[in-house]
């Protein structure tokens, strides 16, 4: 279920039609239904039942964000963590598999990550988890230099 609400979400927010149809306030949450009907003719009866309760109860205008909540709410049921790992170069397949079972014996979760260069970062990397960022990247470690020798003065 997550994947296909996971997917409709992202329709939604892909699709500027089909977002100010479902957030449009004048429109009868039953004409709503009727949309959602014939876009999710296929669709799991468990994902279906649900965009329709959805839209009949009128909170189908906030999909995206429900989506949201139930992926985070699914991933700490899951004991799974979504990171953003952010390095200076490509990493091979390997490389990244090392680090990333690293954070994950570290956090004591399974790890989905998102990977992404920045030749900025000049050396190391950044992971972003939710709120929490940690930067080991050369770039970090200048700045950060560049910041007690500020204060220093």
């Amino acid at each position: 279920m997550s994947e296909e609400l996971a997917d409709f979400a992202a329709a939604v927010h892909d699709v500027p039609e089909l977002r100010s149809v479902l957030r449009n306030p004048q429109l009868e949450p039953r004409a709503k239904v009727a949309v959602l009907d014939e876009l999710l003719g296929g669709a799991d009866p468990l994902v279906r039942n649900f965009l329709r309760l959805t839209a009949e109860k009128g909170r189908i205008g906030s999909i995206e964000e429900i989506a949201r909540e139930f992926d985070r709410l699914m991933a700490r049921e899951e004991r799974r963590l979504n990171v953003e790992l952010t390095t200076a170069r490509e990493l091979s397949d390997e490389e990244a598999r090392d680090l990333l079972q690293q954070i994950e014996h570290a956090s004591g979760r399974r790890i989905e990550a998102t990977r992404s260069v920045d030749p900025n970062l000049i050396g190391g990397f950044v992971l972003q988890a939710g709120s929490m960022r940690v930067d080991a990247s050369v770039r970090g470690r200048l700045d950060g230099l560049r910041q007690e020798l500020v204060k220093g003065r």
